[in-house]
């Protein structure tokens, strides 16, 4: 089962709590994304520091394996590993960004997907909360809620029933 980690912005200076609106859930595992699209999965998702490094990091195992005389198929190793480890660490990679820009980490979900996890993390939140965000208990008045009295027709001239019994208590 996927496990999602969930991220909170700082709060403003008029903010209590942090918005619910903007928290940010990130699943943990493999990103097919990050392995096949590198450079560009780094660019869409704004992680400058990291696109560098996978740049320079690029530049010298290229240079180093220029001057190792290195085969094709060396090369292509190599590249599919670099590639494979930045689909393994693609989540630690934005983790590490949200962190550096100021966001903590306030839990962790496992569900299916990620409509799961928010379900599951905004139910455990809410609860935890002082003042449930938009939410008021139902108030309890204590005696059941009010009946209405709708008139009964009479049957007959005397109010009796009509059917087998006629009166309470009455003989046969």
């Amino acid at each position: 089962m996927p496990v999602f980690t969930v991220h909170a912005p700082r709060p403003t200076d008029d903010e209590t709590r942090p918005a619910p609106e903007r928290f940010v859930f990130l699943r943990d595992g493999f990103s097919i994304w990050a392995f096949l699209f590198g450079p560009f999965w780094l660019l869409y998702r704004r992680l400058w520091l990291a696109l560098l490094g996978y740049l320079v990091l690029m530049t010298v195992l290229t240079a180093a394996l220029g001057v190792l005389h290195a085969g094709a198929g060396t090369r292509f190793v190599v590249l599919l590993l670099c590639a494979t480890l930045l689909g393994l660490e693609a989540s630690s990679l934005r983790r590490w960004t949200l962190g550096r820009r100021g966001w903590r980490p306030i839990d962790i979900v496992a569900a299916d997907d990620q409509e799961i996890a928010e379900r599951r993390f905004f139910d455990r939140w809410s609860a935890a909360q002082a003042n449930p965000i938009g939410f008021s208990f139902p108030v309890d008045r204590g005696a059941p809620p009010p009946t209405r009295t709708i008139p009964m027709p009479a049957s007959s001239l005397y109010g009796d029933i009509v059917g087998s019994f006629p009166r309470p208590g009455a003989g046969r």
